[in-house]
């Protein structure tokens, strides 16, 4: 009399038993031994999904779920020697050097070293005064642009006998320290170009030429002072002072 096998698509030998389980995807019975994990892609490593699967049921895993890992460009190599760039944006420099003494005093000496540039230029000391090659009628860049070409009411332009040079105005010049004029037709040329100011008052200031200017006033009936913008170097507040 027939019967229906329970083995399923298990293989059943009573001389080499092996166990039978169930396929979780398709519920058939095969060889525990035939099944096998179902792996998947979750990120960038295959995860098990903890279901066991016979061959016909097993699927690959799925390419489009891997993530993708962007190498380092450029491979990263050992003991790198990268550009100093915090070192080198510095805007400040020292020098050492023994000190030298007065013989007779044995009070120090202040050193009066000139650093120069490669081209042979003076370093600039302080940032304030002139650019170098301005002219008596020298005008701002932005001398067209109204914000940057209002005329002073300038009352008196004196010199005190040293760089310093005050302006007084017979109304509020509306300046700040460090706001830029540029001052022409004065009586000496070397207090002519442009200048950072030093607000003392609201109705004046002060600039520093390069020279020592003689006391006296520098008003003259084409004197002309403007505010200007020129512009400034890299961590400059003030327009270098130059021939120093």
């Amino acid at each position: 009399m027939a019967y229906a096998s329970r083995s399923g698509r298990a293989r059943t030998n009573a001389s080499n038993p092996q166990a039978h389980a169930i396929c979780d995807r398709c519920g058939f019975r095969y060889n525990f031994v035939d099944l096998k994990w179902q792996y998947d892609w979750r990120g960038a490593a295959l995860q098990n999904l903890r279901i066991l699967v016979c061959s016909t049921c097993y699927d690959t895993p799925q390419e489009q779920l891997r993530a993708i890992v962007v190498p380092a460009d450029p491979t990263p190599i050992i003991n790198a020697r990268p550009e100093q760039y915090v070192s080198d944006e510095t805007n400040y420099r020292t020098t050492s050097a023994p000190p030298v003494y007065d013989p007779n005093t044995g009070i120090p000496i202040p050193s009066d070293n000139v650093r120069v540039t490669q081209d042979g230029s003076t370093r600039t000391p302080q940032p304030i005064g002139p650019p170098t090659g301005l002219t008596q009628a020298a005008q701002s860049p932005e001398f067209q642009a109204q914000a940057y070409n209002v005329l002073l009411p300038v009352l008196s332009i004196n010199a005190n006998g040293t760089d310093q040079i005050t302006v007084t105005c017979s109304a509020a010049h509306g300046l700040s320290t460090n706001s830029q004029i540029s001052v022409a037709g004065v009586s000496n040329n070397n207090a002519a170009g442009f200048y950072s100011v030093t607000v003392t008052t609201g109705t004046a200031f002060t600039y520093q030429t390069n020279v020592v200017i003689p006391s006296g006033s520098l008003l003259g009936s084409t004197t002309r002072v403007a505010t200007a913008l020129v512009g400034l170097p890299y961590n400059y507040s003030q327009i270098p002072q130059t021939g120093i």
